[in-house]
């Protein structure tokens, strides 16, 4: 079991652990505890009724949020020609095709998110088993692999974030940063509380929602009701 730290057992004693809060309890909770030296992200975990061992229980996609995540990530778009020119123009980090490729091949993966157009991805499918265990490989199912570049990079840019439900069955997904206003933060959790009973797979069945833990980079959990929004 993993040691408990001084600071989190002091944090722990200003609420219930076991107490389910409606999610602006929660939130508000988790804001006041996140008193870090820096600016702690807020993450929420969505434990779901779901064997993703079974391929139409698998959940994944992206949402852009109401209000980002006050993370500033850095892009590389797998492009050619005019797909390349109108990345650069949209604001990507790094652009390229076999130049590139071969420089992640050589161990480089100075880059947050990847994009691609769908004439490259014979090329970058090589990259498989370096992006993949990394969760940079560019999927149709996260809007990655697309000819539309230019508005794939803006929507990341302003805030997309990729969810995808572990082996476990949770989904972990930032909310944005703790200097954020409360109601950006419940905002931000009501989009992803929608996102994620919207993909409900049909053939799970009893309760799907177990339970829902906000929670600061360096702060202790804090449960949410799971009908709150969910229901």
């Amino acid at each position: 079991m993993a040691k408990v730290g001084k600071r989190t057992q002091e944090l722990r004693k200003s609420y219930d652990p076991l107490q389910l809060f409606e999610p602006e309890e929660a939130i508000a909770l988790v804001k006041k505890n996140a008193n870090a030296k820096f600016d702690e992200t807020i993450e929420a975990a969505f434990r779901l009724g779901i064997d993703t061992r079974h391929a139409d229980q698998q959940i994944r996609g992206a949402i852009v949020l109401p209000h980002g995540t006050g993370k500033t990530r850095s892009v590389l778009v797998f492009a050619k020609g005019e797909k390349a020119n109108e990345a650069e123009s949209a604001g990507a980090d790094f652009v390229g095709a076999e130049d590139i490729i071969q420089k992640v091949q050589g161990g480089w993966f100075g880059f947050d998110v990847a994009v691609a157009t769908p004439d490259l991805m014979g090329l970058v499918g090589r990259l498989g088993k370096l992006l993949g265990p990394k969760g940079l490989m560019p999927n149709p199912k996260t809007g990655t692999v697309t000819f539309d570049i230019a508005r794939a990079i803006a929507e990341i840019k302003a805030g997309k974030v990729e969810y995808r439900a572990d082996k476990a069955g949770i989904i972990h997904v930032p909310l944005g940063k703790a200097s954020f206003d409360e109601n950006k933060l419940l905002e931000n959790y009501k989009t992803m509380a929608e996102v994620v009973m919207r993909a409900k797979p049909a053939v799970a069945k009893g309760q799907y929602v177990k339970s829902v833990i906000v929670s600061s980079t360096m702060g202790p959990g804090v449960r949410i009701n799971p009908l709150k929004y969910l229901g």
